[in-house]
Formats: C-alpha cells, structure tokens, sequence
C-alpha cells in the first residue's frame, strides 16, 4: 500500500524565491558575520528546490552563526527554522519516490520527524510520520521476502507504535505467524484483520483473510488427524469452521469423528459436506464413503451399502468395494 504525500511546499518556495541583499554595513567584524549569515541563507534558498540536502546544510548552518551575531539575525534564524523541516521531508519524501532501500527511508523520515520536533512544526510532523509508516512497511515487506521473520515483525511493530491498528502490517503480521507456523499469533493478528475489514464494509478483502485463515487451519487439521492426534485435530478444525462453512473441512470432521466412533458427528458431517459438493459422482464418492462408514457404525446395514455404493468412484473404489463386501451388500 502506498502512500502519497502531498507536500506543502509553499514555504519552501518562497525561500528559494527570495534572496537576500548583503546589508552595507561596512567592513567590522560585527558586520562581516551578519554578511556571512546573509550569504549563506542565499546558497540554501538558491537550491532550496534542486538539492533539499545541501538547502539542509545551509540552512543548519544560517542557524549556528545567527547564534552568534544575535538580533540583527533573528528574522533570518526564524526563516531557516520555519523552511528546514519541510526540506527533511522532502529529502525523505524523494528517497521513497525513487524506491531507495526501506532503510534509507526510514533514516531519512526519522531526521524528518526529529527535525519538526525540534522546530516546532505539526505539519512536518505529521508528513514524516506518513513516510516512516511506508518506510517500515516496505522494510517488513522486504525481510518478509527474504524469510527474515523475525526482523520483519520488528519492523511492522514499529510501524504499528506510529500508526496503531494499521490494517496492512496487521495483515501482514499474520502472514509472517503462519510462515512460523505460530497458530494462535497468527489467529489473533488475522482476526484483528477481519474484524477491521468488516468495521470498514471490505468485506471483499474480510472474505479473502477468512478464506486464508479457514485453509491453514483446515490444513493443520488435516495433518492433526494424520497423525491420529484426533482432539488436536478437532480443536484445529473447529477454527478452521469459524471462518465459514467448507466441505473438506466437514470432510474432516467425519473422519476424525468416525475414527472416534462417534457416528452420529461422523455422519451429520458426511452430509453437511456432500450438501454443499456441486461436483459430479468422483468428487461426491469421500463424503459417500465417510457417511457409509457412520452408517454402518451405527448398524444402519441398508443406507451403509447404498451410501459405499455411491462411493464407488475414484480413489475411494477400492475401498467402498472392501467395505460392501465386509456387509454382504447385494
């Protein structure tokens, strides 16, 4: 996501559009030092436009000598002090524009935000806040890309202490806990996610986070069962069910609960899964033959053969035809 900041530049510009004239005030020490502030306020409004860093350097430097000379240069002190924090911006600003490393970015907005700290400047402020959050943002990207996880959430929390409930970096924190295969950090985050989504009517991108959150937990259920851990795998499963209903995650929660002998789960889900299986006899023969199962585990001998029957198909064949055999199916 990106962001564009508009730059309120109009001070800026009327610095770079003004020069001042040496004052005549003769040649003592006094009045060379003020014609040394003068000058260099000139070279900084002179490049104010072309070159932001070498306007700073300028600009930094009309400050330290108007220390020294004192009141008669005050005003041009008060200049420097009211253009320098939109010239860190801008510096940070270009960085972002020409897709400089996220870590330049970020070392840029943060001169900008200390800069308009300093001077007292909200608008400054808030515009290098803007580029800190895109700067964090590209740098979590970035260490996200290259698997450094643990950096990556480093850098999206830091964009979250500037900008608190960003959805982007929430989204992409969850990203990050599911690469680590950390499920509850990642149900958290994405949750988190959601529940914004839906504040702000998205709910095409809610839909999306759902659809992701619903297939890592239906396949970490399915590896749960796998495994033969079967409360694991009914935990994982009904998390995977709260995004929504699925016919591979009812598909599940018939095996599992077949393999407990729990026939009445096993066979409430076979059915919920084949209700919502559009697809022709191949795809429909799992859900046949789990429902088969919860029907002969409960001596439902009639509709169990009816059901293996119905799952003849595909990779389930084989063992449909094992299990009629099994009831003596006509």
């Amino acid at each position: 996501m990106k962001i564009l900041i508009k730059m309120n530049i109009r001070i800026i510009r009327r610095i770079a559009g003004i020069l001042v004239v040496s004052a005549m005030i003769g040649s003592g020490l006094y009045g060379q030092e003020l014609n040394d502030v003068i000058k260099v306020f000139n070279d900084g409004a002179k490049v104010a436009q072309t070159d932001p860093k070498a306007a700073i350097a300028a600009f930094e430097n009309v400050i330290a000598l108007s220390d020294k000379v004192g009141d008669p240069a005050a005003d041009l002190k008060q200049k420097a002090i009211q253009v320098l924090p939109g010239l860190y911006v801008k510096v940070a600003s270009n960085a972002l524009a020409e897709k400089k490393p996220a870590t330049e970015v970020v070392r840029a907005a943060r001169k900008a935000a200390a800069a308009a700290e300093k001077y007292g400047n909200a608008t400054g402020k808030e515009n290098a806040a803007k580029l800190l959050v895109q700067g964090y943002y590209n740098m979590g990207t970035d260490l996200f890309t290259k698997k450094d996880y643990s950096n990556a959430l480093l850098a999206f929390d830091s964009l979250l202490a500037i900008s608190p409930g960003y959805p982007a970096a929430i989204y992409n924190k969850a990203l990050v806990f599911r690469s680590q295969n950390n499920s509850a950090a990642f149900e958290e985050n994405i949750d988190m996610f959601i529940d914004k989504m839906k504040s702000a009517n998205d709910t095409v991108r809610a839909k999306q986070a759902s659809r992701l959150a619903l297939e890592y937990f239906r396949a970490s259920g399915s590896q749960a069962n796998q495994a033969n851990k079967l409360e694991d795998a009914l935990a994982l499963l009904n998390k995977a069910a709260k995004y929504g209903d699925d016919k591979d995650v009812f598909y599940y929660f018939a095996d599992v609960y077949n393999k407990q002998k729990n026939f009445d789960k096993g066979a409430e889900n076979a059915q919920k899964g084949l209700t919502l299986e559009t697809g022709a006899a191949e795809a429909k023969a799992k859900y046949y033959f789990q429902l088969g199962l919860a029907q002969a585990g409960k001596g439902q001998k009639t509709e169990a053969c009816a059901s293996f029957k119905n799952a003849l198909y595909g990779a389930f064949a084989a063992a449909a035809k094992a299990e009629r055999t099994n009831l003596k199916c006509q």
